[in-house]
Formats: structure tokens, C-alpha cells, sequence
């Protein structure tokens, strides 16, 4: 069990290698490189459990680096964000073109109580709506990744884009939780 983080991170690195690495377009390739983006997807809420778990509770609300948010706002950010993203996921799936709108995510941090707010709650939930997209997605056919919605400022995006660019939302941020552990010391 010790080994599970490392062994996820390994699952994540190689999904996104290989995922790099495929070609685009139709069949084969194109599966393949659905599939580990999914699994990349699926990947993201462990990655972050890991991170966090390097802090202690304590320091969740330390601002160690100046100008960025504390562990607490950036759970809380990825939560909120999480909730938008499936809904556009889903949103591009069953219906034609939709319109997805932009969110300021300063907006949300600053009206949703990010000081207030579980962040054990909050990696709950992110695990959950994860699983539940991942669930409906690995079962569509490859060709609805090509669907699309409108953006309101990236213009039309296929949903495999929107997944893709999802995907790499945690890893992105699991970067900023190991510098914000590393100054803390």
C-alpha cells in the first residue's frame, strides 16, 4: 500500500508518454490515446490526495509563497472547477454546440468561502465527479470525443480537447502544492 502514491504517478506519467506519443485521427491509435487520456483523467484525484498529504493540516492555510493561494484555496479552486468542467463535459455529449461560459476563478475564491471549507470534503468530491465522468466516458463511442461545444473565450473545443485539457488541470496545480510543502520546509 505504501507504494500505491508512486505506483499512480508512474500510471499518470506513463498514460501521458503514451498519449503524447499516439497518433491522432481514427482506430487504433485513436483509442489508444483516448483510453490513457482517460486514464490520466482518472489519475488526477490521487495525484493531488498524495500532495496534500505531504502538508499537515496546519498548514493548509499558510501562504508561503507570496501572491499565490494558500493548500486550502487551491483545493477548494480545483473542487469548484471540477463541477464546471463536468458539467461542460457532459454538456458537449448530449447536446449539439453547446456554449460553455468562462469562470473568474479569483471571483469564485473570493465568494465561496475557500477559508471556510473542508479540504478533506473537497478532495472527496473531486474523486467523486471524477468517477462519475470517467464512468460515462469509457463507455461513449470514440467518435463522440469529436463533438464539440463553443468556448467563450477558446472559441469551439471536441470534448476530447476539453478532456484533455482537464486532465492536465490537477497536475498543473500539484506542482504549486510541492512548492508551497517545499518553502514551508
Amino acid at each position: 500500500m505504501a507504494d500505491f502514491p508512486r505506483a499512480v504517478t508512474r500510471q499518470y506519467h506513463a498514460a501521458a508518454e503514451t498519449d503524447a506519443a499516439a497518433e491522432t485521427g481514427t482506430g487504433q491509435a485513436a483509442d489508444m490515446q483516448i483510453t490513457e487520456l482517460l486514464t490520466r483523467y482518472e489519475c488526477g484525484p490521487q495525484l493531488l490526495r498524495t500532495a496534500v498529504r505531504r502538508a499537515r493540516e496546519d498548514q493548509f492555510d499558510l501562504v508561503p509563497v507570496a501572491g499565490q493561494w494558500s493548500i486550502r484555496q487551491l483545493v477548494c479552486h480545483i473542487s469548484d472547477f471540477e463541477l464546471v468542467y463536468a458539467d461542460r463535459l457532459k454538456r458537449v455529449l448530449v447536446e449539439d454546440n453547446p456554449t460553455m461560459f468562462s469562470g473568474d476563478p479569483d471571483a469564485f475564491a473570493r465568494r465561496l468561502q475557500y477559508g471556510r471549507r473542508s479540504v478533506s470534503e473537497e478532495l472527496e468530491l473531486i474523486g467523486l465527479i471524477r468517477q462519475q465522468v470517467v464512468r460515462i466516458l469509457r463507455e461513449i463511442p470514440l467518435e463522440d470525443f469529436q463533438r464539440t461545444g463553443v468556448h467563450s473565450e477558446a472559441g469551439p473545443l471536441t470534448l476530447e480537447t476539453l478532456l484533455e485539457r482537464v486532465a492536465g488541470h490537477i497536475p498543473h496545480h500539484v506542482r504549486f502544492v510541492d512548492q508551497k510543502i517545499a518553502a514551508m520546509g
